[in-house]
């Protein structure tokens, strides 16, 4: 039996990576790294790395303070490298129509009720609640993968960032 090991990447330790064909066509096929998105990607820009109808994959540059985002649906946020912080609030009014994709960003901290912080670090996943607000810290840098639908903020860069043949 072949010993194989598990190697996690980080933003500061990764190898770009590939994909094998064995007996495809190329063209049905796209590879990113997020690890190399997001070293090249401002702080907290949402570049997306994979896509499923309206539902996308964002990697996220964590670094510093994000700005206050509401979003109208469930968001998953996995933190792949780094410390992150992220902190919760139930505003006290709508902030996002609830048939909007995506999060939004908000001019300003939102009034309402605090729901806590959520200190998640490498392999840990948060839920950022439907009609909620959030925002997103990390002392140095780090990187989140972000579940979400398609929305005003997300960024696609198809051709700068995937493999192709």
């Amino acid at each position: 039996m072949t010993d194989y090991k598990t190697v996690f990447g980080s933003l500061e330790d990764y190898a770009k990576g590939g994909v094998h064909i064995v007996d495809d066509d190329p063209k049905y096929y796209a590879f990113s790294n997020i690890f190399e998105v997001a070293s090249q990607a401002a702080p907290y820009e949402k570049i997306a790395v994979g896509k499923n109808l309206e539902y996308v994959l964002e990697a996220i540059r964590a670094e510093g303070t994000s700005e206050w985002r509401a979003t109208p649906h469930d968001e998953f946020a996995l933190v792949m490298d780094g410390t992150v912080r992220i902190e919760l609030c139930d505003p006290a009014a709508e902030l996002v129509d609830a048939s909007a994709g995506g999060s939004v960003t908000l001019d300003e901290e939102p009034k309402g009720n605090s729901m806590g912080t959520v200190t998640a670090q490498r392999g840990h996943m948060t839920m950022l609640p439907a009609g909620k607000a959030y925002r997103m810290h990390c002392d140095g840098v780090g990187v989140v993968l972000l579940q979400t639908i398609e929305g005003p903020d997300t960024v696609y860069r198809w051709s700068d960032i995937c493999q192709t043949f």
